[in-house]
């Protein structure tokens, strides 16, 4: 058995409930070798280094 509303929902009523599924931005932080914007948790793109330890060799 599935939901069955009382009364109409009016268009903007239901795009105001829609409304807040924006998308945030990520958080960035600084690398701490680099210091170039990367996600935290992850791998720095630029110098291939995560907490303080090269993980990706990078070419020169």
């Amino acid at each position: 058995m599935s939901i069955c509303p009382k009364n109409k929902s009016s268009k903007g009523h239901r795009d105001q409930r829609r409304a807040n599924w924006k998308m945030a931005t990520p958080n960035l932080v600084k690398c701490s070798k680099c210091g170039a914007l990367m996600m935290s948790h992850r791998v720095c793109k630029a110098c291939g280094s995560y907490n303080k330890k090269e993980i990706i060799a990078q070419e020169a």
